[in-house]
């Protein structure tokens, strides 16, 4: 697990945990296994589940999403990373942030990527210039061909995630 930013971490699923600690808040960003154990199943979820993408309960917010090898889709993509985004807002001026997924490279990194880059932490001008600027704070990140064509097809979309909070 890694610092990358003032109570962001980023890590892998050895980093994952279920439990509810009062001074965490944890962005489970893998379908496997975390979603399907969250939300109770095996295989694939009915695409109209009230779960399908998202799950939330307390501290922690589950993802189902995969980096497949071809671009990953908007209509898909889009909330879920729009709502991990907020959820990091939400959270990080009084809890430590953890995202993680499988294996710490690709999804989890990403998400950290887009939401500095929202708070204008990382330059958000250039994709590709934000992704060195983030390469320096976490040098495990090698984003898979799914997220990265994603991120490179929307990036000027997915920089305006974060919402106006209203507490």
């Amino acid at each position: 697990m890694i610092e990358v930013f003032k109570n962001l971490y980023v890590g892998n699923e050895t980093n994952c945990f279920q439990e509810l600690k009062e001074e965490w808040a944890v962005i489970h960003a893998c379908k496997s296994p975390c979603h399907q154990r969250k939300v109770g199943y095996k295989g694939s979820l009915p695409q109209n589940h009230p779960e399908y993408l998202i799950s939330e309960k307390d501290n922690h917010l589950y993802l189902n999403i995969v980096d497949m090898p071809n671009t990953l889709s908007p209509k898909y993509t889009d909330p879920i990373i729009n709502r991990a985004i907020q959820f990091i807002e939400q959270n990080i001026s009084t809890k430590k942030v953890l995202i993680h997924c499988n294996q710490g490279e690709s999804r989890a990194p990403s998400i950290a990527l887009i939401y500095l880059a929202n708070k204008g932490i990382i330059q958000k001008a250039n994709f590709e210039g934000a992704i060195k600027q983030f390469k320096e704070r976490y040098t495990n990140y090698s984003p898979a061909r799914g997220i990265y064509s994603y991120m490179k097809v929307n990036w000027e979309t997915i920089t305006k995630f974060i919402l106006p909070l209203h507490r």
